[in-house]
């Protein structure tokens, strides 16, 4: 893998299956709640577009309202029944957006959903950035080997800070002066 930096003029966020059922069942989902929600935040100051599946939402529920309340409004969601998103019928074409061919990757299940996406995005071609602490599995476990894996595979595996400053790239900014009080509680 050729290491690259985390752009926000080529990065595009993908939320996966954050849902009302899903997302309580994992390990420390308040705070992947909450992780999720800083990275909406900073999609949102650095204009990078938002992108999110919700798994079978008929039996599952719809996202989180916890979530919801921090998309933009031009999110753009998408059914699915497929574990990885690129196994579902338009995904390709769903996630497509000039130029952006980074996604910063958060979501449940790490083992799961989160898992076969990145390894399919690989193989597409697309550099992948995981959030690991706005990602989690029922099993803390399961997350942990999940995340190794990925990075294995040539993701980039940091916390949500980590994305954060890289997309930002520098002090001083009003990017940066926006995103500070993010992190200092």
């Amino acid at each position: 893998m050729k290491p690259f930096r985390i752009d926000p003029e080529r990065s595009q966020l993908l939320l996966i299956d954050l849902q009302e059922k899903m997302l309580p069942a994992v390990a420390g989902w308040e705070s992947v709640a909450k992780n999720a929600g800083i990275l909406l935040k900073a999609c949102e100051v650095m204009k990078v577009p938002v992108k999110l599946t919700e798994h079978y939402p008929k039996g599952l529920g719809a996202t989180m309202a916890c979530v919801t309340e921090h998309l933009p409004p031009d999110a753009e969601r998408m059914e699915k029944i497929h574990f990885s998103c690129c196994g579902e019928e338009g995904f390709d074409k769903f996630l497509r957006c000039d130029g952006r061919n980074l996604v910063v990757v958060a979501g449940v299940e790490s083992h799961i959903c989160v898992l076969g996406t990145v390894m399919d995005l690989l193989a597409m071609d697309y550099r992948v950035a995981l959030a690991a602490d706005a990602c989690s599995s029922r099993n803390a476990d399961h997350h942990r080997m999940a995340c190794a894996a990925m990075s294995a595979a040539g993701a980039i595996v940091v916390p949500v800070e980590s994305v954060v400053y890289q997309m930002l790239g520098r002090a001083g900014t009003e990017q940066f002066k926006a995103m500070l009080p993010m992190f200092k509680s």
